[in-house]
């Protein structure tokens, strides 16, 4: 009696676990991927490796790479969509939605796959070697060329193509396309020259290029970088112009010399943790700049609440093409106003009179002239060559973070980083280790735009107003993605 009772609970329990089996194979959703195992965030892993190895080639150019970053997810999203119930997508045309049996996670792995593959090797070609490599790693061929719109390869193919033949010509200049570039992908076609030679001041409202250590006993000035940027075409911008900025405080205003005098009066007060945050902000060799690390950001999203693929997908989606507008919508105000950055500003306002700063690595905070002073940055990269107002980091951290919020339907952030003072800027002179909490996403987004006030890069207007414009461009971009998604309000209650 004994055995038919055990026999019955053993077929049972396998009774049970077919079922269960079986329940599994009805619902993907069950055995699917999540996190960082999803194929969305692995592509995502190789989209932030290629940024990095493009700063060490190339040297930081985040206007450049942000957009390579939000065509990358573009091709991505527009692959998704053929396989989701009733998302549009961007670039990808006369390629049909397929059928619902073929809306499964294996098509829309190898569709996406093809897509970000496709559209890396185009933008960050350096590295197709790499790309290629991680393809095998999928199982997948990465020399099928297969343009057959009935197939996942097929699809993700046509999407890489199609971003990447939509944005020719859309004021990037990425081919040399523009008249006079003279074969020189990202010439200046725009040929600005500023106001205020390096050498010479001949007004204090405008951008002055400085020198820079080149690392070997010599000096160089950069130029300004992508004064032309204004000119691309965004997303999901109407144009760059759409919410340019007010016009910054000049010279002889009170608003002003009380912004500088800031300035001077954080650097002279910075504490180890001050150190750290701006130093993780600025990032430094392998930098990903603004637009890759909030990225990343999302990424620490999408392990914090186990993503799909179809979730990061839509997130890296909003994500990126917000980064990526925010950058011509900033360059429009920067240009616009070509604005001077605060060494500039302390050199003239202070000149022979002594002040408390920043002496240099291993310095310390001393008495100086005020024509002394300098960013807390190292010789290498003294400042960002180009105009202040508005702060590059204050416009791409609150855009990117108000589109995490909207998209999440919370501020919850809840991340944290480890870092030694002073390991970027003076590594022979370390400070200790600290914590920095990034409690909610807009604390994130101020924590990063204060940061360039402290390192000295921006006065305050250029992070207040910095902020201000990125969270106007992510509330046109959020609503250009709800549109996409397929939503019938655009006015829609967060995704998720």
């Amino acid at each position: 009696m004994r055995i038919y009772k055990f026999l019955f609970k053993v077929l049972l329990f396998s009774a049970l676990s077919v079922n269960t089996f079986a329940q599994n194979k009805e619902n993907n959703q069950l055995a699917e991927p999540t996190g960082k195992n999803n194929i969305a965030y692995k592509w995502g892993e190789m989209a932030v490796l290629a940024t990095a190895n493009d700063t060490d080639r190339f040297r930081p150019r985040p206007t450049v790479t942000s957009r390579f970053l939000g065509l990358t997810f573009v091709a991505v999203f527009d692959a998704w969509s053929r396989y989701d119930e009733k998302a549009i997508p961007v670039y990808l045309k006369d390629v049909k939605r397929r059928p619902s049996k073929e809306q499964n996670l294996k098509n829309k792995e190898i569709a996406i796959s093809y897509a970000a593959y496709g559209a890396l090797c185009e933008y960050y070609y350096s590295d197709k070697a790499l790309f290629a490599s991680f393809m095998k790693d999928l199982g997948l061929d990465p020399t099928n060329i297969s343009l057959d719109p009935k197939t996942p390869e097929g699809i993700g193919n046509l999407a890489a193509k199609a971003v990447i033949a939509a944005r020719r010509g859309d004021g990037s200049n990425q081919y040399a396309e523009e008249a006079g570039s003279d074969g020189k992908p990202f010439f200046d076609y725009s040929k600005y020259t500023p106001v205020n030679p390096v050498d010479k001041l001949n007004d204090i409202n405008h951008w002055q290029p400085k020198y820079f250590s080149d690392g070997k006993g010599g000096k160089f000035a950069p130029g300004c970088l992508t004064p032309f940027w204004n000119k691309v075409k965004p997303v999901g911008l109407k144009s760059g112009d759409q919410f340019r900025a007010v016009p910054p405080p000049l010279f002889g205003s009170e608003k002003l010399k009380k912004e500088v005098d800031e300035v001077i009066a954080l650097q002279a007060k910075l504490t180890d943790e001050d150190k750290a945050l701006v130093e993780f902000m600025r990032d430094g060799p392998k930098s990903v700049q603004q637009a890759g690390h909030w990225l990343k950001f999302a990424q620490d999203v999408s392990r914090r609440d186990n993503h799909t693929l179809d979730q990061d997908v839509k997130m890296y989606f909003l994500n990126q093409i917000t980064a990526m507008d925010c950058f011509i919508a900033c360059w429009d105000t920067k240009m616009f106003y070509d604005s001077s950055r605060p060494n500039t500003l302390v050199h003239y306002y202070y000149g022979d009179k002594t002040i408390t700063a920043w002496g240099g690595p291993g310095k310390g905070m001393i008495s100086m002239q005020g024509q002394d002073w300098r960013p807390f940055s190292p010789d290498t990269f003294l400042c960002p060559p180009f105009p202040s107002y508005v702060s590059g980091h204050s416009t791409i951290s609150g855009g990117c973070a108000e589109a995490l919020r909207l998209w999440t339907g919370s501020d919850e952030f809840g991340q944290s980083v480890e870092l030694t003072a002073g390991a970027m800027t003076e590594p022979d002179y370390l400070g200790k280790k600290v914590v920095l909490k990034f409690n909610t996403l807009t604390e994130t987004a101020n924590m990063a735009g204060i940061s360039r006030v402290m390192g000295g890069y921006h006065i305050q207007s250029d992070n207040v107003e910095g902020l201000k414009l990125g969270r106007d461009v992510a509330h046109e971009e959020w609503k250009f993605y709800n549109k996409h998604i397929g939503n019938k309000t655009i006015e829609t209650i967060a995704e998720n």
